[in-house]
């Protein structure tokens, strides 16, 4: 029983019930100029061609929102839509809207009304009165069984109430809502903002990522020495990891942000050096090749090609620890080769494991490149052939 109550302790339910009655307060208006038939289907035909109108949407939109949803608009794409109407299929559905929404809201109306009247007419019969209130129904006799009658009007309307807010809600998600185009478009928008996001973690993990390790093998490496020297140069070397690391943060949380920072502050193979200095402070035997016009590469092109080198290095450091690393890069006018390659580690990640070598692989792929990564031979390689043209 409580179950069924329920309802009624929602505002919702109530507020829909008034967004019923609103829509019939332009035809009564017109009921006060002549009550004949024509007053109220002119009403119809205006309001019908007031839905032309592109702002319509925006009123009508804004108006179910509030009445019939509560002010609530769950999730990123809006179930009702409150932009100006933009093709005439949008107009369309309004004008169907403004009707459907005129004509139930003109049949609750007169049964908010006539119910209760059929109520009062059944207590006055089964009280021995004359019923005389006009209702639909007319009651005749005088039965005291009409007292056990007179509720069920009431339950009827509660019913009314209950059916028709759902009702006229569901047509107001059907015909208010987003169109096919509108719906693309915030799948599309929606989509971007995940790529961007993907492409934020991306950053985080190979900027972090690689300052933490160079900071771990540098921190090992100087206790096991116990050596001042190699002491200092390891903290000049974590600190110098550490501060390119904290730049790339505040890069990355400016665009978290929404701050107006220029991609082109990003690292690129220019900057490739930071990376190499950074390997072999940490133990690594790099031996670098670095040939061809490498600031003449696209920025795209240049920028991701340093993150790759960047997440290349970083698993040598993780996997492989201070081991001969040789690293070649190399630009033409038509392609940028990037390759790293050290010996082989006791434990050998298998093809899918890391979330480094597959956003390797994926950058690759989203530039129109490739990238292979795993054993050749004796040695680990990470192969990259990207397109500069």
């Amino acid at each position: 029983m409580i179950r069924w109550l329920r309802p009624f302790a929602r505002a919702v339910t109530y507020t829909r019930w008034l967004h019923l009655f609103v829509a019939v307060v332009w035809p009564a208006m017109w009921l006060f100029i002549d009550e004949a038939w024509w007053a109220p289907a002119t009403a119809a035909v205006v309001l019908g061609l007031s839905g032309l109108l592109p702002v319509m949407r925006t009123v009508e939109g804004f108006q179910a929102r509030l009445l019939l949803l509560g002010g609530r608009q769950d999730g990123r794409t809006p179930v009702i839509v409150t932009e100006p109407a933009k093709t005439w299929g949008d107009r369309g559905r309004i004008v169907l809207w403004l009707e459907a929404r005129l004509l139930l809201g003109a049949l609750v109306s007169q049964l908010t009304f006539q119910l209760p009247l059929t109520t009062a007419d059944l207590v006055r019969a089964a009280l021995g009165g004359r019923p005389d209130s006009g209702g639909w129904m007319p009651v005749t006799g005088h039965h005291w069984w009409y007292a056990v009658l007179a509720p069920l009007p009431l339950i009827l309307l509660a019913a009314v109430v209950l059916a028709g807010g759902e009702l006229i809600t569901r047509v107001a998600l059907r015909l208010l809502g987003p169109s096919p185009a509108e719906r693309l478009a915030a799948l599309e928008e929606r989509t971007e903002q995940l790529l961007e996001r993907n492409r934020i973690a991306r950053e985080l993990h190979d900027s972090i990522g690689h300052a933490l390790t160079v900071a771990v093998v540098q921190a090992g490496a100087a206790r096991a020495a116990g050596d001042p020297e190699f002491t200092d140069r390891a903290l000049a070397a974590i600190e110098d990891t550490g501060r390119a690391a904290l730049e790339d943060l505040e890069r990355v949380l400016g665009v978290l942000r929404e701050a107006e920072r220029p991609v082109s502050s990003r690292p690129t193979l220019a900057d490739a050096g930071r990376l190499l200095e950074s390997a072999r402070a940490s133990g690594a035997e790099v031996d670098a090749e670095l040939s061809g016009p490498l600031e003449t590469v696209p920025g795209p092109i240049s920028r991701e090609g340093y993150r790759m080198l960047q997440e290349s290095l970083t698993n040598v450091l993780r996997h492989a620890g201070s081991v001969p690393v040789r690293v070649r890069v190399a630009a033409d006018g038509a392609r940028l080769l990037l390759e790293v390659r050290n010996p082989l580690p006791g434990e050998i990640p298998g093809p899918g494991r890391g979330s480094g070598l597959r956003g390797i692989r994926e950058r690759a792929a989203l530039l129109g490149g490739r990238a292979r990564t795993g054993p050749d031979g004796v040695d680990w390689q990470v192969h990259v052939e990207l397109p500069v043209g």
